[in-house]
């Protein structure tokens, strides 16, 4: 039964594909105390998809799978009624990760990507934010302490896999993937493609919190280098779930609540009155 409590926890985790294929979190830190689990809340956008309550040296984090994405449930809306409880738990620190598709040339399946800004060409997730009517300034789209939290922990847990500081995700509607000459019109717009990254990363800004990502390379996009392979897609997919779970637990660790980045000053009153 779906509940309107919903337990205070300053961090959150929006998980993707990266991690879908581990144990989130229990099993991938030993410092992890899952406190509650499957818990499901009423939200103004319908029933919101179940959530993990746990807490790793102190840090109360609420975790949700595959970005709260089920079937009978617009994307956009899932993402209103995942932000709508993140909202209410005064969640200030916000992660996710993800699969991505290789753009670029230099980019490879394996590669590891913590991006700084994106374009969003998706169509059909518009409308208004969870926490009201504010003037949402993107300057810099992704919080730097977070980012660099993530860069952090992916060096000091994959020293010999290829990490790249920063990219332009430019995030599609999904769930298809996108036709070669799609890909050859995206290529003029940034690096990785996916389909995840907006609108999570201004509903944060939306209700307050800071937001970043780290992501993996799983496939070039059609047309870039070569033909990407289904078994590589799904070992990728398989091999680095535990690996992208505890980047994602040491970032946590190394974050304080509050921090130093000027993510909250750029949400300002409406100028509409």
């Amino acid at each position: 039964m779906a509940s309107t409590a919903v337990p205070e926890a300053p961090f959150a985790v929006v998980g993707g594909t990266g991690t879908h294929g581990a144990q989130f979190p229990g099993e991938l830190h030993p410092a992890v105390r899952v406190l509650e689990d499957r818990l499901v809340f009423e939200t103004p956008y319908g029933e919101s998809p179940p959530f993990t309550l746990f807490e790793m040296d102190g840090r109360r984090t609420l975790h949700v799978r595959l970005h709260g994405w089920r079937k009978g449930v617009p994307r956009g809306v899932a993402s209103r009624q995942v932000f709508s409880v993140l909202q209410r738990a005064g969640a200030r620190r916000i992660l996710s990760e993800a699969g991505v598709g290789s753009l670029s040339r230099l980019l490879d399946p394996g590669d590891l990507v913590v991006p700084d800004d994106f374009v969003d060409v998706t169509t059909q997730r518009a409308g208004e934010g969870v926490a009201g009517d504010h003037l949402l300034i993107m300057r810099d789209a992704v919080c730097a302490d977070e980012r660099a939290a993530l860069l952090g922990a992916a060096q000091r847990l994959a020293p010999g896999r290829r990490l790249f500081r920063r990219a332009v995700y430019v995030v599609t509607e999904g769930p298809r993937f996108e036709t070669p000459a799609e890909v050859r019109f995206l290529q003029t717009l940034g690096d990785i493609v996916g389909q995840s990254f907006s609108p999570e990363v201004w509903l944060a800004r939306d209700i307050g919190a800071c937001y970043a990502g780290i992501y993996v390379i799983v496939n070039y996009g059609e047309g870039v280098v070569q033909k990407w392979s289904h078994d590589v897609l799904t070992s990728i997919f398989h091999d680095d779930a535990g690996l992208m779970g505890r980047i994602i637990l040491s970032a946590i660790a190394s974050l304080d609540e509050a921090g130093d980045c000027r993510c909250r000053e750029l949400r300002r009153p409406t100028l509409l009155g």
